[in-house]
């Protein structure tokens, strides 16, 4: 990801963040004090706080939010059969969608003929706005979006399974061992799918591993590695796991070091709306809607 444009280095510049720690903190209470709130039934708004009224943030914990739930419901049950689960992680990943997740089965995947028909006519099959989706040159022949998750991942499914398992847990080390085949610019999905099979076999990829850094969780980063006085993103993410006991010590569960990347993607950008370099626009914009509303 080093040599990855980034768009959001200057999100936070000249911005005086005083405790970067502390702020973290407050960010992840009271998001997930909202997400109580509403999941409880309660009337918005769910908080005082004026960019958190006016803005769209993902949940504290990743497994409380909409995209994630439909990829965990997705692939459910595949703990037993790595090959598919793998298989069907990376699609999810590439799709990031959750009504085409819920419309299809992993039985889906072993036909890529029958799955490009089921998906191809709706011109939203994929999530285009989360993160970039770069093609795939695989043995010198280069794969759209499309493509690779209709077709590639079915066709390498084995060879990908084995290479994860032979880096025995290590998020970065897979997840540049896959890129290292696949040749994106930017291996943000590659992360995302190894970090996903983490919460269904955490013999394979090890939740506590530690992961590379995100472009909309670098500006962040840098702030709490400056004011921690270490040398990395991954000091400073387990400095920030071992801090979580002090700060706030009643969470529902200890983070892990994705945790703490993910979520210094989204301090950044709170910070970003108190920068004035983020604007309440589009699809940053929050509408208040309760649990069961679509």
């Amino acid at each position: 990801m080093d040599n990855t444009y980034n768009p959001y280095a200057i999100s936070l510049d000249g911005l005086v963040i005083k405790d970067p720690v502390k702020a973290f903190f407050d960010f992840c209470f009271e998001r997930e004090n909202i997400r109580k709130k509403r999941e409880q039934g309660l009337p918005p708004p769910w908080t005082d706080d004026p960019i958190f009224r006016q803005a769209r943030f993902l949940n504290v914990f990743r497994e409380d939010d909409r995209g994630s739930k439909a990829i965990l419901d997705f692939a459910k049950d595949l703990e037993n059969d790595l090959t598919t689960l793998v298989h069907a992680l990376f699609f999810a990943r590439w799709c990031n969608r959750q009504e085409t997740l819920d419309n299809i089965s992993i039985r889906s995947l072993s036909d890529p003929d029958r799955l490009r028909n089921l998906i191809e006519q709706d011109d939203h099959w994929c999530n285009t706005t989360a993160y970039p989706v770069e093609p795939i040159h695989w043995k010198e022949k280069k794969y759209s979006r499309f493509d690779a998750a209709t077709l590639l991942f079915f066709d390498i499914k084995e060879p990908l399974t084995k290479t994860i398992e032979s880096i025995h847990g290590n998020i970065i080390k897979a997840t540049d061992a896959i890129n290292n085949e696949f040749k994106m610019r930017n291996d943000f999905p590659v992360f995302m799918a190894i970090t996903d099979i983490a919460w269904f076999r955490p013999d394979i990829i090890d939740p506590n591993s530690p992961v590379p850094t995100g472009i909309g969780a670098v500006a962040y980063l840098d702030r709490l590695q400056e004011y921690l006085g270490l040398d990395s993103h991954q000091q400073t993410c387990a400095r920030m796991i071992e801090l979580q006991k002090e700060y706030w010590p009643d969470a529902k569960r200890e983070f892990h070091p994705i945790d703490i990347e993910y979520l210094s993607c989204e301090c950044r950008k709170y910070h970003s709306y108190v920068n004035k370099t983020k604007l309440f626009e589009g699809k940053n914009i929050f509408t208040p809607k309760f649990e069961n509303e679509k």
